[in-house]
């Protein structure tokens, strides 16, 4: 079985290494074979495993392959923990990933007209894109395998370093290179929060394997640590908090949500794997991995709830003021994950994880789907320069609008399923800050309908406002891109009500997930489960379903019935507006703040240290100090034979001096 295990996340990396450094032999073909061929075997391989504890019952596996090193008695390995939680993550993460490499054929056969004709940057540039996305692949399974804090952090920081590649793909934009510079430096910093965090751990629970730590998070809990003088705070909380930096870093939570929305420079395709069932993820998938450690904290899950609920709805207004396509999916992926990190705040970390499942289905249909349209469009993404494109991409269009329920929760849907019990499981929690967050949630309902329906309309309806020549080319795109679309739109109508019951309610997750006594939200809703079908039969009569619907007929009203509004709504509140359009100036205090206060800091250093200190007083310093030695002892040279007797009687007389003293 080990061998199994180790073969889904190598099949991968084989398919990378083979792409990135044989691509110039083996070609284009060659390339996406091999790398499609390599997650392909990753998703089966995956499928066997979900079989096996599905339907055979296998129990869980926590295997050390290798030891690394072990230093002053902390084992360094490399193993895994395959239970159901894992299998989950390996299965959608393998899968989306397949869909997006299919997809990836078709959206980047042209990709040499992105690169200019004298630049070698563009040389295999096919060849090496499918090398990053497969070692993408990789690094993700690495992650969600792993039994043990040091391979967790390989595969953060390796999700990290790969996203860097990707995103700045197009390394002749300026806004490309802009872009993966910050995604890497906003992430660092939430990589300096984990990396503490993880180093408290050993320091209290000396070992970096999960089961050791979990079987003494009791007894941390119990200990205190003075970060400041006078002040002593709990382990576990300390630690909670820590690592819930990291999370909000990769899985782009305020106040490090900056990166994300300008990921979008990359190509679409890495845009849904970033942003569906990969990276953004990792945060959510690491939290609930830990919850026997967040169990013991109230105050870091009532963070982690309100931190979330501020990202769901402040995120989801700025995608309103929108205009790029992806850019508008890109809000949405943050406030998606904003309810996410509530759920876990709720200790409903298999609400968290369900709705991690689904969104990554529904989310990466909608990028694909939005790729489709900027490949038909000749590159534009725009929206105010589409409209009326449902005659000409049908396929894209129904998919689309599939995407669309999913992702407002539509009743039926995956989205529904899945985003209905974490509104629920937050009414119903009593963890800290639970009243905000549901408001927040709730209010974010009507805006992710709004949003979501505004760009449908915009893009799929309505007079065509594209140029005449991007009217009369208008297509839909060959079916390794539509074919991946079809693939993904199926889970995200069903896998929610086919799996609702055992994952949410039943005890699909096991001892993967522990939940305290005392948070039984999740719990106290299930009692009232009585299937998928009366689920979805009350989701007509609440508030979320009336709060989207509001929001499909506001869109429709304003954007195709009555589009004068638009102006006039934009011109009354100008002032929200600006404050929407500007992201809360948030870019613009980071860029004052760190990246000025950085210059200021250099120029300071700059200053004093190297002109004054360095140059001035040690280069130049000591060349004037030589300078004016010189000029002294050369006047002792004057010529003069009495001046010349005059100083051996004053030598002498010193001499005599120092005799007599002696």
């Amino acid at each position: 079985m080990e061998n199994l295990y180790l073969a889904i996340p190598l099949a991968p990396l084989v398919g990378s290494v083979i792409a990135g450094f044989f691509g110039a032999q083996i070609g284009r073909r060659g390339a996406h074979t091999v790398t499609i061929l390599g997650v392909a075997v990753s998703f089966v391989l995956s499928l066997v495993v979900l079989y096996q504890h599905l339907y055979q019952h296998a129990p869980a596996v926590n295997a050390t392959l290798y030891n690394w090193m072990i230093v002053g008695g902390i084992q360094f390995q490399v193993g895994f923990l395959i239970d159901n939680l894992t299998v989950m993550m390996m299965t959608v993460v393998s899968f989306v990933s397949l869909m997006v490499h299919i997809y990836t054929i078709g959206y980047m056969s042209d990709d040499l007209e992105n690169w200019p004709k004298d630049s070698l940057a563009g040389v295999n540039s096919y060849q090496r894109f499918f090398s990053y996305i497969a070692l993408f692949t990789f690094s993700m399974l690495m992650l969600v395998m792993s039994n043990n804090f040091m391979q967790l952090f390989f595969g953060w920081e390796a999700v990290g370093l790969v996203s860097y590649l990707l995103i700045g793909f197009w390394a002749v934009r300026p806004s490309a290179v802009y872009a993966n510079l910050k995604a890497f430096i906003v992430n660092r910093v939430g990589d300096f929060g984990f990396m503490l965090g993880i180093a408290a751990v050993v320091m209290y629970a000396g070992s970096l394997n999960y089961a050791d730590v979990f079987a003494k998070a009791h007894l941390m809990s119990t200990e205190t640590m003075s970060l400041f003088p006078g002040h002593n705070w709990n382990v576990v909380s300390v630690i909670c908090v820590l690592l819930f930096v990291g999370a909000m870093g990769k899985s782009a939570q305020i106040p490090l949500h900056v990166w994300l929305p300008d990921s979008m420079e990359g190509p679409t395709p890495i845009s849904a794997l970033i942003h569906a069932a990969t990276m953004v993820t990792a945060g959510i998938f690491m939290v609930a991995r830990m919850s026997p450690l967040y169990e013991l904290s109230e105050s870091a899950l009532s963070l982690v709830m309100v931190t979330g609920a501020l990202t769901a709805l402040l995120m989801g207004l700025v995608g309103i003021v929108q205009n790029d396509i992806k850019r508008v999916i890109a809000y949405s992926t943050l406030s998606q994950l904003g309810y996410m990190t509530v759920a876990l705040g709720a200790s409903a970390y298999s609400a968290a994880v369900f709705h991690l499942m689904t969104h990554a289905f529904f989310k990466a249909l909608l990028f694909l789907a939005a790729g489709s349209v900027i490949i038909a469009m000749h590159h534009e993404q725009d929206m105010r320069k589409m409209g009326g494109l449902k005659k000409y991409l049908p396929i894209t269009y129904w998919t689309s609008l599939i995407g669309s329920l999913a992702l407002i929760g539509f009743p039926g849907f995956s989205g529904f399923f899945s985003k209905d019990t974490i509104i629920d499981v937050v009414h119903h929690s009593t963890t800290g800050g639970h009243g905000f967050a549901y408001l927040c949630v709730l209010s974010a309902v009507f805006i992710t309908a709004f949003y979501t329906f505004r760009l449908f309309f915009l893009v799929f309806h309505g007079e065509p406002r594209m140029d005449a020549h991007t009217k009369a080319h208008l297509h839909e795109p060959p079916w390794v891109v539509w074919l991946p679309l079809i693939m993904l739109a199926i889970p995200s109508v069903f896998i929610g009500g086919f799996t609702i019951g055992d994952v949410l309610f039943g005890n699909y997750f096991g001892s993967a997930i522990y939940i305290s006594p005392h948070h039984e939200a999740l719990a106290e809703l299930g009692k009232h489960f009585h299937g998928a079908w009366a689920f979805m039969q009350e989701g007509f009569v609440g508030p979320a379903f009336y709060l989207a619907m509001f929001g499909v007929f506001s869109a429709w009203f304003i954007y195709m019935k009555r589009p004068e509004i638009a102006g006039v709504i934009k011109q009354k509140f100008a002032l929200i507006d600006t404050l929407l359009v500007k992201k809360y100036y948030v870019d613009e205090l980071y860029a004052w703040l760190f990246g000025g206060g950085s210059r200021l800091l250099g120029k300071g250093l700059w200053t004093f240290g190297d002109v004054r200190f360095i140059d001035g007083l040690l280069v130049n310093g000591s060349a004037q100090l030589v300078a004016w030695f010189a000029l002294v002892t050369r006047r002792l040279q004057t010529g003069f034979l009495y001046h010349y007797a005059f100083a051996m009687i004053i030598g002498l007389l010193m001499l005599f001096g120092l005799g007599l003293f002696r």
